[in-house]
């Protein structure tokens, strides 16, 4: 006979759970703004006002916990990518697309870092978000190439790769981000074909 007490669907987590997960969610928003993605989960739980055990409770590891933070982000910009490609020409969609990246890439430092070393991490919990994120680019790479205003051999990952190297640089020589407009253009100038 089946238990009538166990219900068939777990339940809602309860309010003190999610006003916890909330309120790690906000501080781990701003330590991470502060320290960067390497950030103390310690620090965290400490500034949020409750035990390291109830944050990994809801966050089993760091990736978990930064997947919460940029899953917003990365969800936003694939549907810009979307939207992109159904308004702007392919060149300009692909370079649009690009620049907003490239400028969220910076947000943390230490995120260009974290997001490489999650590409072929399958397990990662940022694996996923990111995925979805690199595919919506990929079509508008694959768009650009189709229209001849990119070359035939950049992969999604090249790109991935040389978009992140523009905020790893940032992050390592704070001296070049005023440069960084200018290096964006010096990767843009090399996705197009070379002239006959």
């Amino acid at each position: 006979m089946p238990d009538e007490s166990r219900p068939d669907h777990p339940r809602a987590p309860r309010a003190d759970a999610r006003r916890n997960r909330d309120r790690i969610l906000e501080v781990a928003a701003q330590v991470v703004a502060e320290q960067g993605t390497p950030a103390s989960l310690r620090d965290i739980a400490r500034r949020a006002g409750i035990g390291l055990g109830t944050l990994y409770r809801h966050f089993p590891n760091r990736d978990a916990l930064l997947e919460a933070l940029l899953r917003r982000r990365f969800t936003r910009l694939a549907e810009r990518a979307d939207a992109l490609a159904a308004t702007t020409p392919p060149e300009r969609a692909l370079t649009d697309w690009l620049y907003e990246f490239t400028l969220g890439a910076g947000a943390y430092q230490g995120l260009p870092a974290t997001l490489m070393a999650t590409l072929h991490d399958p397990r990662s919990p940022l694996h996923a978000t990111c995925l979805t994120m690199r595919q919506a680019a990929g079509r508008l790479l694959a768009t650009a190439q189709e229209s001849g205003t990119v070359r035939p051999d950049v992969t999604p990952v090249d790109l991935f790769a040389l978009t992140n190297a523009l905020g790893w640089i940032a992050d390592q020589a704070p001296t070049l981000a005023e440069r960084q407009e200018h290096l964006f253009r010096l990767v843009i100038d090399g996705l197009r074909p070379p002239s006959p």
